[in-house]
Order: C-alpha cells, then sequence, then structure tokens
C-alpha cells in the first residue's frame, strides 16, 4: 500500500487524505500547528454545487449540508440602497441541493474529525522544512522539530504560502495580493433583521462608495457578514497582530457610512469575539511546475483563486478526487502526478481568471470605482437575465470516481457532462 504525506490541515488536507484512504492508499495528515483550526482567518466560505458534487464521491457531502445553510441567490444593491437584481448562485444537483455557506472554523474542525474517524493518521506541530527523495523511489521530509517521515508521495495542501511549492521549484511565483483586505464577522442580534428589513437566506451584496459588502442571514437569524476594503499595499504581519477588532471596526464603519442601506449597522453590531480582523486577500499567478516525480501541490498551493469566486473550496475538493483517482489507477508515482496536472490545469486556470476579473472590480478607487458603481446595474441585469447559463461551465463539471470504485451505500452522481 503506498503511503502517502499530506502537508497541511486545511482543507484540501484533510479531503485529500479522505480521497486517498478510499482509493487505497495510506494518507498522513502532517499539521504545523497543535490544532487545526486555531490559527485561521477568514469569517465563512461558499461550497458551490461542483464541490459539493465531488464531496458527494467520497460520502462526504452530508458534512457541509449539516453545518452549512443553503445561500442559492444572491441580491444585489447599489450604495444608495437601490435593489439591482436577484440570480442564483450556480446550479441546482438533481437532489435539490444549492450552494452552501459554511464558518471556515467549523468546516475546517467537521473535515479533519471525519478524515481521523475513518481512520486517517495525523501528527500535529510538524512545520515542513524540506523534503528530498530517497534511494527506494520515494522521499523523506523533514520538519522543523527535527523529524523525519518517509512516503510514497508528499502531497502539499499547505497554502498560498507553500512550503511544498518552494521545495519543487524555487522559482516559483509568490501569491499575488489583489489590492483587498478581507473582514468579518458574524451578529446575533435579532432586532436588527425587523429594523433593516434583512431577508434570511439571501445572500446580499452592496457596491458600497468605499467598500464592498456581503451579508447573509442564516436560518437561526445569525447575520454573517464580510467587507472587502480597497487597499494599495500588503498588510504587514505587525499591522495585523497590533490592529484590535474595535480599530478594525471603527475604520470599515467609517468607510461605510457614505452608503445607505443595513452595511454600517450590521458592523457596528459586531462584538470583538465574533468579529474577524482584515486580513490580504490573494490569488496565484500561473504556477508553471506543480510536480515532480515523488511531490505535487494542490488547492490553494497550486492555484489560489480570488474569493469573489466563490470556488476556493471547491476546487480544492476536485484537485483532491482527481489526484485519487490518479494514484489509485496509474502504478507509476510520476505519471500519476503529471496525468492529474494535465487533467486540472485548464480548468482551474480559466476559474482563476474568472476570479481575478471580479476582484478587480472590488480593488478599484477613486474614479475607477465610481465607474465601476455606474456600469455594474447594467452588466448584473443582463447577467441575471442569461441565468446561470453562462457560467455551466464552472458548475456543471463532475469527475468521474467510477462506480466500480464506490464505497458501500455512496451515492452514483451523474458523470453526464
Amino acid at each position: 500500500m503506498k503511503k502517502a504525506l499530506i502537508i497541511g490541515g486545511g482543507i484540501a488536507g484533510p479531503v485529500t487524505a479522505m480521497a486517498l484512504r478510499q482509493a487505497g492508499l495510506e494518507p498522513i495528515v502532517c499539521e504545523a500547528y497543535d490544532d487545526v483550526a486555531g490559527t485561521q482567518i477568514g469569517a465563512y466560505l461558499t461550497v458551490a454545487v461542483n464541490g459539493l458534487s465531488a464531496l458527494a464521491l467520497l460520502n462526504a457531502h452530508s458534512i457541509v449540508t449539516e453545518i452549512g445553510h443553503p445561500s442559492g441567490t444572491l441580491s444585489f444593491s447599489t450604495s444608495s440602497g437601490k435593489h439591482i437584481t436577484d440570480m442564483p448562485i450556480g446550479g441546482t444537483l438533481p437532489d435539490g441541493t444549492v450552494t452552501h455557506s459554511v464558518k471556515r472554523r467549523d468546516m475546517y474542525r467537521a473535515l479533519n474529525a471525519e478524515a481521523a474517524r475513518r481512520g486517517v493518521r495525523y501528527e500535529y506541530n510538524k512545520r515542513l522544512v524540506n523534503a528530498t527523495p530517497t534511494a527506494q523511489g520515494g522521499v523523506s521530509a523533514t520538519f522543523a522539530d527535527g523529524t523525519t517521515i518517509e512516503a510514497d508521495v508528499l502531497i502539499g495542501a499547505d497554502g498560498i504560502r507553500s512550503r511544498t511549492r518552494e521545495i519543487i521549484d524555487p522559482t516559483a511565483p509568490k501569491a499575488h495580493f489583489l489590492g483587498i483586505y478581507g473582514l468579518g464577522g458574524f451578529v446575533t442580534d435579532r432586532s436588527l433583521h425587523d429594523a433593516l428589513g434583512l431577508r434570511p437566506g439571501v445572500y446580499s451584496m452592496i457596491f458600497g462608495k468605499k467598500a464592498f459588502f456581503g451579508y447573509f442571514v442564516a436560518p437561526d437569524g445569525e447575520i454573517w457578514w464580510f467587507a472587502n476594503m480597497p487597499r494599495s499595499r500588503e498588510l504587514s504581519r505587525s499591522e495585523s497582530e497590533n490592529t484590535t477588532p474595535a480599530q478594525w471596526r471603527d475604520q470599515l464603519v467609517a468607510l461605510l457610512w457614505a452608503d445607505r442601506g443595513p452595511a454600517a449597522r450590521i458592523v457596528a453590531a459586531t462584538p470583538d469575539d465574533t468579529f474577524v480582523p482584515g486580513f490580504n486577500q490573494y490569488d496565484m499567478p500561473t504556477v508553471t511546475t506543480w510536480h515532480n516525480d515523488n511531490m505535487v501541490i494542490v488547492g490553494d498551493a497550486a492555484h489560489a483563486v480570488a474569493s469573489s469566486s466563490g470556488q476556493g473550496v471547491s476546487m480544492a475538493v476536485e484537485d483532491a478526487v482527481m489526484l485519487a483517482t490518479c494514484l489509485r489507477d496509474i502504478p507509476d508515482t510520476a505519471t500519476a502526478l503529471a496525468a492529474y496536472e494535465d487533467r486540472r490545469r485548464e480548468r482551474v486556470e480559466r476559474v482563476v481568471a474568472h476570479g481575478a476579473q471580479t476582484s478587480g472590480d472590488k480593488a478599484s478607487n477613486g474614479f475607477g470605482r465610481l465607474l465601476v458603481r455606474l456600469v455594474t446595474p447594467y452588466f448584473l441585469k443582463k447577467a441575471a437575465k442569461a441565468g446561470v447559463a453562462p457560467l455551466n461551465w464552472m458548475f456543471d463539471y463532475r469527475i468521474n470516481w467510477g462506480p466500480e470504485h464506490l464505497a458501500p451505500g455512496q451515492p452514483v452522481i451523474d458523470r453526464s457532462r
């Protein structure tokens, strides 16, 4: 049985581990911290139907649907509070499932708990330092604590600052700052619902004069929100550590008071303990080398997409399942890793390009931002009339795991596209 060493216990890590275990490999997840969900940034995530479909191949889609909430409709408004249009977020699976929103920390914990329940081995406080080929054709990983672990293949699911990517190709590009700080939070004050006319289950987006704002009202009444603040420079580690939630809240409220609508009041009502402080948002320039003979990268390490695409989680899940099928079906590891890249690269680069375009609108400032606000209603109404059809290439994508390899009780989903 091939042993696979997976670097990172975020989202790509545990999903890859579950996929590899189902494919007959022995996965080991090495996490740099002592808590897979303890240091992550961001408030919540969306999992599109293509990601849920891929999770269904692992019988893991219910993890998302049980802890998340359906959010199948987008509603757009202007800074003056004028409603522009509503449109669906992606398609709908045969059983009626739509895109789901889920708290980031809940998803990290649930995925890793499920991987561990299925027998995946975890090693904590293992920060990768280096990895080298072994004489037997495998790979030996060295960690900051001085330990080493050998395996047949090493998989970097270690995010946008991937050490695995650097080891595979020291000339690999660094992450690209999108000119946006992200913030977020959760509000439990239900009195805001009636006062602000909030609609549960609808993902509302506001093109503000000075910031972009989005929010979602969960079925239990909790308000989930995020904001994008245009900035010309990256937030330093010192600024990130020394700026308090109260200071971030004051900065953001000052920007949002320029708009009509609920944004400023939602942020002002967010307590410190549920406020997600500012963080830089990135995507990845094209990574020309994804693998060598016994190492490969998946998820954000290979192709981080802008959050505006709503596809970051789904791309990581698709990677995990596709990599598992290649390692299962192709005996030679190097050939399997090459096949994985060949089957994934064109799709993910198209998704990255789509996300970069939508994020560019949010990063605009001055006259550029005014122009975006003026033309956006026209294009959104046009897009709403077209429905989801122009983006079917993104949401209708399916991976053929093969019914002969499904675990007992697993659903056989539509693979006709």
